[in-house]
């Protein structure tokens, strides 16, 4: 298939827990040619997690001095620590044609609409608060404190489901990718986006 001109930018969210690494995971293993953006962030690395691989685990005060200088597309807070999505990067993917997927929670991705409304925004959302209270404890990395904060943030965070273009209930990581992965084919068959295959094919009015 011809090169894409520009490429797809895909935004996806969800609340702590529900499985979003997972899912990408899955979703890259299917779809190489997807550049996953690493996000910036000042909290501190989980188990197994790895600089430039699942974060860019930066001091607040680097953090701070990005964002004077306008180095991001979107920043937020998100309890008590800071997550953005590099400008600069994102940018020179999309330009050579690569679609792009950002995985940030609803703060950031309110950001990312007002600049980029042309997104692809997608709500991954648990199966049930029971389930994802579970997941949260599994962790084994928050104390009570923290994992009643991610709940109720959780719960605030799914009523803006609404703002999104397609939602997925993770129940099961595989079903949840394959089902994103229809919506991103999806995607790439509307009108506005093979408007020059239709042309090539029964030519224009000019």
């Amino acid at each position: 298939m011809k090169k894409k001109k520009r490429g797809e930018l895909i935004v996806l969210s969800g609340p702590s827990g529900v499985g979003k690494s997972t899912v990408i995971s899955e979703l890259l293993s299917s779809r190489r040619d997807i550049h996953f953006s690493v996000s910036f962030t000042t909290r501190q690395p989980r188990v197994g997690e790895e600089h430039g691989v699942n974060y860019n685990f930066v001091a607040r005060e680097e953090f701070e001095r990005m964002i004077r200088d306008n180095e991001f597309l979107e920043y937020a807070q998100y309890v008590d620590n800071y997550y953005g999505t590099s400008l600069k990067i994102i940018e020179e993917k999309l330009q050579a044609g690569v679609d792009v997927l950002l995985d940030i929670e609803v703060q950031g991705a309110a950001k990312v609409r007002e600049k980029c409304p042309e997104a692809v925004f997608i709500f991954i959302i648990p199966p049930s608060l029971e389930e994802l209270s579970r997941r949260l404890r599994k962790r084994n990395t928050d104390s009570e404190d923290v994992i009643a904060q991610r709940l109720a943030k959780a719960r605030e965070e799914c009523r803006e489901c609404t703002k999104y273009d397609y939602l997925v209930v993770n129940d099961n990581v595989m079903s949840a990718a394959q089902e994103i992965l229809s919506i991103l084919e999806a995607e790439s068959c509307r009108v506005n986006k093979r408007i020059q295959l239709a042309e090539s094919i029964i030519g224009t009015n000019d």
